[in-house]
């Protein structure tokens, strides 16, 4: 099919599923070689975003992205895939010129509510929850190093309620002191990730910017910061702009996904707009990963998601 063909039917599909003028236009950013949205910020998609566009491989997706203007990507879960794709995900980075984001460096299992789970999360200060977490850290040196990984996420575990909070985090900090005494000579960073209670991880030890803040004044180390996820601070408390003012000097990354629902921006209530112009006004220069699923399927849906951040980055 050619291109005025696939315009043609691309916005008849579009406009039949009900979406509005700026949806539609989006189709013309969509699918050429070389076309750039010019984004102003490192937004970083994910595995699966553009999958009807692209495909399946990993490196067809990354390529599709790039030729739509994005600079960055990111993997929740690069450090439990194969080498092969690890470096094959590396190899397409590198031609594309592309950033590598955060991957899952350690955390537990918000499903798992025996006392063992319990038992395993840094929270308790167990020796057997400490050696565990560090060997997760030693174990993301590698992968990290084979894509330039800088950022590695780190969620400290559950609610300990054998612990008064105060001892829980004296626990995390100090397993996180020593965390950061592997990671610095590598040059990479863990960035602590708060989440929200509400919704997604009810007993998540760790919901709150300021408690965030607060931990990583503890550890004091450049390997130790802040993932900002903007969709659970949303959730968990607001004041979005405000708190990452409290807490711009920890923040390394941001992460993006609107609320309700944790779709693409401009399908809930935070005005992304607003947030992304604030934090290219303070000279943000990382990543925010596209940690959010779409508003819909198929090729339409990946329309959709497009044109919301062309939508949200004209600021």
């Amino acid at each position: 099919m050619d291109r005025r063909s696939f315009v043609k039917k691309s916005a008849t599909a579009v406009s039949a599923l009900g979406l509005g003028m700026h949806q539609v236009n989006a189709i013309n950013n969509i699918a050429p070689e070389n076309s750039s949205l010019n984004f102003k910020l490192k937004y970083a998609p994910h595995l699966g975003l553009f999958t009807s566009h692209a495909g399946k491989e990993p490196s067809d997706q990354i390529n599709f992205m790039a030729d739509q203007g994005f600079t960055a990507f990111e993997d929740n879960r690069f450090g439990k895939r194969s080498v092969e794709v690890q470096e094959q995900i590396a190899k397409t980075l590198v031609k594309r010129n592309m950033e590598m984001g955060v991957f899952v460096a350690a955390g537990v299992n918000f499903k798992d509510r025996t006392e063992n789970n319990f038992n395993n999360t840094i929270t308790s200060g167990t020796k057997e929850s400490f050696e565990k977490f560090l060997r997760d850290i030693k174990s993301c040196i590698e992968p990290a190093k084979r894509v330039n990984a800088k950022w590695v996420t780190i969620i400290p575990g559950l609610i300990y309620s054998k612990l008064h909070m105060d001892y829980q985090t004296a626990n995390v900090v100090e397993v996180l002191k020593q965390a950061s005494a592997i990671l610095e000579p590598h040059g990479i960073t863990m960035v602590l990730e708060p989440l929200n209670h509400f919704v997604n991880h009810p007993g998540a030890f760790l919901s709150r910017s300021a408690q965030a803040y607060q931990i990583c004044k503890a550890v004091n180390s450049p390997a130790c910061k802040i993932l900002f996820d903007i969709y659970h601070l949303q959730i968990q408390e607001g004041n979005i702009i405000n708190n990452i003012d409290k807490c711009w000097d920890e923040i390394a990354y941001f992460q993006i996904g609107d609320n309700p629902g944790r779709k693409e921006p401009t399908t809930g209530e935070i005005n992304y707009k607003n947030i992304f112009k604030h934090i290219h006004s303070k000279g943000y220069d990382g990543i925010l990963g596209m940690e959010h699923g779409k508003s819909m399927k198929e090729k339409a849906g990946e329309i959709a998601l497009l044109n919301a951040y062309k939508v949200s980055d004209s600021f």
